[in-house]
Formats: C-alpha cells, sequence, structure tokens
C-alpha cells in the first residue's frame, strides 16, 4: 500500500457503555442505566467526503481531502505479522444479497468464525467505556457491507494511477509513519465490500479516460491503470475474502489495454501464482531499509519476506514494482538502501524479462498527522522536527513537512543512480 493510502492507518472512536446484547451485535436493547449506543453507520465510507467546517489535510499523492482526528495515545503496540484474525465479523443485510457477501461468509466460516447478521447497516457494541477500549474492539472488528455510492465514481490518483477503486478500507498494520493516521472518521471498524462484482463491472467506462497513465508519453504501455490499495493492505485482508484474487482474475479475462495496481507489505503471496493474470496486474511491495522496517512497521512482514514473494510474482510472470517509501536521509542511508537494492537484485537474478517498476516516495508529516503519531508513539525515533524540513502548502491550503531541496536532490540523484546501476531493467516511474 501506498504510504498515503490507509493503506495502513488507524483511527479512534468515541466512548460509550453498551450492553452485552449490543455487543452481541444490533440485537438487544439499550442500557437503561446510561444512554444507548449510537452505533455505527456501516453504509459511511471510513474515508468520508467531506462537507461544511471539518479539519482537512492533504491526501500526499492525489492533493485529496480527509478530516482528521485527535487519537493521542491510542495506538497498540507493534506486534510481528501474522495473519489477521478478527474477534468479530458482521455483515449487513444488504451484503447478504451479493453473491461475493455469500462468499466472504463462506471463507469466513470455514475459518472457524461465526458472522453475525445484523438487521441494519448500523453496528452497535463496538464504543467502549473509553476511547482506548473502543480503539481496540474496532480494530478487532471485521464488517461485510456494501459500498457506499461515493466509492463508486472512480477519483484520479496522481502519480500513480489513472484511477483508484475500493475493495475495502481498513488495515491491521501499525505503521508510526503512517500519513493518514488520524484522517479516517469514527472507529476503525474494517469494512470489505460484498459488491465485488459490481464494483469491477464498473470499470470499462473509465478506460482510455485518465490523463496518468493511459494518455502519457512516458507509461502508455502501463494502460489504463486503477489503483485498488490507497485505503487498504489486499495481503492482509486476502484469506478472508478472496477480493483481490478475484479482481486480478477479472482483469485477466479483460480483453483490454487495462492494468490492475495494489500495494503491499505482507507476503502470503502462494494463491496468486498460478492465476491466469495475463499480465494485467502490477503488485507492488512496499520496502524500505531495514532500520525503518523493523522500526517503525509494526505487524508487517519481514523485508525479507516481502522481497522473497515479489520473486515469487515475477517469476509467474506478474510486472512487479518496489514502492520505497518512505525514503528517509537515516545515518548511513546510502549503505542501508544500497543493501535493500542488493536484496532485490539477487532475488531477482535470473529472472527472464522482468518487468520491474519503482515508485520513489520521500517521508512527509503534517502538523495534524505529527500530533496524533506522537500521541500513539510518544517514544518513536520517527524524526519530525519542522525545523529541518522545507513547509509545502497543497492546492487545498494544507502544509506539508518535507525534506530540504538539497536534501532531496541528493536522496534522488544517489536513488536513480543507483537503481540504474543495480536494477538496469528497472523503470523509475515517480519520484515525490
Amino acid at each position: 500500500m501506498l504510504p498515503r493510502s490507509p493503506v495502513q492507518p488507524a483511527q479512534a472512536g468515541q466512548g460509550a457503555g453498551v450492553t452485552p446484547d449490543a455487543q452481541a451485535g444490533s440485537r438487544g436493547p439499550a442500557d437503561p442505566r446510561g444512554p444507548a449506543d449510537p452505533g455505527i453507520d456501516l453504509d459511511r465510507p471510513l474515508a468520508p467526503d467531506l462537507g461544511g467546517d471539518v479539519p482537512r489535510s492533504d491526501h500526499a499523492g492525489s492533493g485529496e481531502q480527509v478530516p482528521t482526528r485527535d487519537l493521542t495515545g491510542l495506538a497498540p503496540a507493534a506486534r510481528p505479522a501474522r495473519r489477521w484474525t478478527p474477534k468479530r465479523v458482521v455483515i449487513t443485510p444488504a451484503a447478504m444479497d451479493h453473491p461475493h457477501g455469500a462468499r466472504i461468509v463462506e471463507r469466513v466460516e470455514g475459518l472457524g468464525l461465526e458472522v453475525e447478521r445484523l438487521t441494519a447497516n448500523r453496528l452497535t457494541g463496538v464504543r467502549g467505556d473509553d476511547e482506548r477500549q473502543t480503539y481496540a474492539r474496532a480494530k478487532a472488528t471485521m464488517a461485510i457491507v456494501v459500498s457506499p455510492p461515493s466509492r463508486r465514481k472512480l477519483q484520479p490518483i496522481s502519480p500513480s494511477a489513472d484511477w483508484r477503486f475500493d475493495l475495502a478500507e481498513g488495515c491491521p498494520a501499525h505503521c508510526q509513519y503512517c500519513y493518514l493516521a488520524g484522517s479516517l472518521s469514527g472507529p476503525p471498524v474494517t469494512r470489505v465490500y460484498a459488491d465485488v462484482d459490481e464494483i469491477l463491472d464498473g470499470l470499462a467506462p473509465y478506460v482510455g479516460q485518465g490523463t496518468i497513465t493511459s494518455r502519457s508519453t512516458a507509461r502508455r504501455g502501463e494502460g489504463t491503470t486503477f489503483e485498488a490499495s490507497c485505503y487498504t493492505d489486499p495481503l492482509a485482508l486476502e484469506h478472508l475474502t478472496g477480493s483481490w484474487e478475484r479482481a486480478v482474475r477479472f482483469f485477466g479475462d479483460w480483453d483490454a489495454d487495462v492494468q490492475l495496481r495494489w500495494t503491499t507489505k505482507y507476503a502470503d503471496v502462494a494463491r496468486f501464482t498460478d492465476l491466469a493474470h495475463a499480465g494485467r496486474t502490477r503488485v507492488r511491495f512496499s520496502v524500505n531499509a531495514l532500520p525503518v522496517t523493523t522500526r517503525f512497521e509494526g505487524g508487517t512482514a519481514r523485508l525479507e519476506d516481502r522481497v522473497a514473494a515479489l520473486g515469487q510474482l515475477a517469476r509467474a510472470g506478474y510486472p512487479v514494482g518496489l514502492t520505497i517509501a518512505p525514503i528517509m536521509p537515516l545515518p548511513d542511508w546510502r549503505q542501508e538502501y544500497g543493501l535493500l537494492l542488493d536484496l532485490v537484485a539477487a532475488e531477482l537474478d535470473g529472472v527472464p524479462d522482468v518487468d520491474l517498476t519503482a515508485e520513489l516516495i520521500t517521508h512527509r508529516f503534517t502538523p495534524g498527522s505529527k500530533e496524533v503519531l506522537l500521541g500513539w508513539y510518544p517514544k518513536t525515533q520517527l524524526e519530525m522536527d519542522e525545523t529541518t524540513r522545507t513547509s509545502k502548502r497543497g492546492k487545498f491550503g494544507g502544509v506539508k513537512h518535507v525534506y530540504p531541496k538539497d536534501v532531496m536532490k541528493e536522496l534522488r540523484g544517489w536513488f536513480e543512480g543507483a537503481i540504474a546501476e543495480r536494477l538496469p531493467a528497472c523503470r523509475v516511474l515517480y519520484w515525490t
């Protein structure tokens, strides 16, 4: 997932007491000793459309705006990567009517998890006695829902792809630099979409209409590109949903000049190696220097495992990519990032006709994201010193703190030279 994308975010909700019945879903009465749990409207996207006087920050790549929330002190400790097992899975009435919703239920129940059938599109029992309890309950919950109408109208996502579409929202990773930390509304219940078939069928009108790749001289060979990992990490959820396998198969059968794109910090790719992808899916692995992956990326796969997974897919004929992000001028950064590139080069050595790209994204933060992240990780070693940065104002007025021009120039020059030397077949798509 891209750094802007929550692909990796976590959010908090609001405290409120609930009864055991309410905790079981939407089936019980309100606690007579206090106000009823207002519940969570599962018809609302986790990253809602903006309106009114909402605090805002610019989306890192596309300029999209998102509301911000103060989640001070709510993030749990980082944990090693493992398949996410939600403690609670629910499905809305509307989602039950979709074939893919039924497939998700079958898959989840096959893993031994109970699926609660809600009687309305409102989820109760998530809000706890305080913000921390609410966060923990929500982060352990997965809701099978129908995508909001706003998600069916695609938006461009520069500089990654022509269009962004979503098959889920939410991510179990805990990355201390997450650009969208605190930017999404409400308790972070992961929403997976039951109407995947309809979402995929709705992509055709967008073919040839984008401006990032389909009308670009440099990237026209990629066709019309569709990014599917802006607000989630696909591999973190795939064992529960099967949604991205379905998308890969869909693009593989789609006789058009198109490409599905998604990025991940996980490595469980065995189910994808034998799919008939027809070269129309590019999987990018979000990678970084070891000091970054080991200190700041809780709950994700080891760097070595991600690189091995990249090799697996490349040998299976997939176009693959590196999302090197967020790039940081660490002590000995040339050596550390050189080791990363050498690791990739060794993995891809001997792979015939490898189609490899790189997307290079430097670390940046906003005043709001800094406040949230320092609240989550008060002992973090992540550098967020405004006095060493240059302030950059986005087209919506938001401020981002980026590296000074001389640092950016030095980083960019080194990366472009090192990639050309160590990975000569790799195409650098953009630097930001």
